[in-house]
């Protein structure tokens, strides 16, 4: 390895220009956010694509990215692209003109899969991905990633995410946008001052769903320094979500919802047939007590894949035992995708 390769980010925006949606309407001036840990080498084949989760930004990727992790800045090129809608790259809270705000277009994991890949290929010069991995929506892009490009992709870890969004996790969604929009202040997202409100219920709804039954049994809210319970939800979930724009939230929120790798021009909405697509080594991660990507939904997936593992990570931590937040899943997951990248070179 070569030790002088600095493994802090530099950060750069790719200007995309006016860019075709599939919903149908064209986001002018679009431009993605990146974050880039290493150097691709000469070859172009050292890359390993990292997309940010939903609320996330590139900078919240950065727990799985270092010299003792599996994604180790002197030995790959880790590229991290912010999601279309996370107020860093193009999103309702930063588009000026007839589509900002709630006026901002509906954009699919498709949409954001399909610029990243110009980014990566036209800009950067990847000639082949080592690894796609992602936590929850970042999964499901890195599964698109796989799907849309099996000749480039090598290898594939989706960590706490789907292929395809289930019919659950879309009603949960729905009570989340419901809770944000029925504040009066937000007027169809055309508001002047942020609905605070429904940015404090959102919080509250979101607490119920991100960690498990057994984190609250057995008082892991309290070991992180509350109080209470109340002094947890205050001060945690009400303080995060106040801490962002509503539209941006609306925006991912969708995109989570439509999220289904097979739905696009290429697999014309044959889930089986994108599945199949997919020729990378892939490693399915799921938590135990997960409540919205759970081991069940992954187990069908994996059923599907021409060349997967099913590996649960055994954790009441949640859908966030996927996010760095507790140690021992950490651990848990940064050394199963040190197994993963140590396979070979792939394919």
């Amino acid at each position: 390895m070569n030790a002088t390769i600095s493994v802090e980010p530099r950060v750069d925006t790719f200007e995309a220009g006016d860019v075709p949606l599939q919903c149908g309407l064209t986001l002018t001036e679009t431009r993605i956010v990146y974050a880039t840990y290493g150097e691709l080498n000469a070859a172009g084949d050292n890359a390993i694509v990292f997309p940010t989760r939903f609320g996330g930004t590139h900078a919240d990727n950065a727990y799985l990215i270092g010299e003792s992790r599996a994604l180790d800045p002197r030995r790959y090129c880790i590229f991290v692209p912010d999601i279309l809608g996370n107020g860093v790259s193009s999103s309702p809270s930063n588009t000026l003109g007839p589509l900002g705000q709630g006026h901002f277009p509906r954009t699919t994991v498709y949409d954001n899969v399909v610029l990243q890949h110009r980014l990566a290929t036209e800009v950067l010069g990847v000639k082949r991905v080592a690894l796609t991995v992602g936590w929850s929506v970042g999964g499901q892009q890195a599964y698109q990633w796989a799907a849309l490009y099996p000749d480039l992709v090598q290898r594939l870890a989706v960590i706490c995410g789907a292929a395809k969004t289930a019919p659950h996790t879309f009603v949960f969604l729905e009570g989340v946008k419901a809770a944000l929009t029925a504040d009066p202040a937000f007027r169809d997202g055309n508001y002047d001052e942020p609905p605070s409100r429904g940015l404090r219920a959102i919080g509250r709804v979101w607490a119920g769903w991100a960690v498990s039954q057994a984190f609250y049994r057995e008082g892991l809210h309290l070991s992180q320094g509350y109080a209470s319970l109340e002094d947890y939800l205050v001060r945690y979930w009400e303080a995060l979500y106040l801490a962002r724009d509503a539209n941006n939230l609306v925006s991912m929120v969708r995109t989570w919802q439509d999220a289904d790798l097979s739905a696009n021009p290429r697999f014309n909405s044959d889930y089986e047939a994108a599945m199949r697509a997919i020729e990378a080594e892939a490693l399915i991660m799921p938590c135990r007590t997960d409540l919205y990507f759970t081991p069940e939904d992954s187990e069908f997936e994996v059923s599907l894949l021409r060349n997967g593992e099913l590996r649960v990570i055994p954790s009441i931590w949640g859908h966030y035992a996927g996010g760095g937040r507790n140690p021992e899943d950490l651990e848990f997951v940064d050394a199963a995708l040190r197994e993963l990248l140590a396979r070979g070179n792939g394919r």
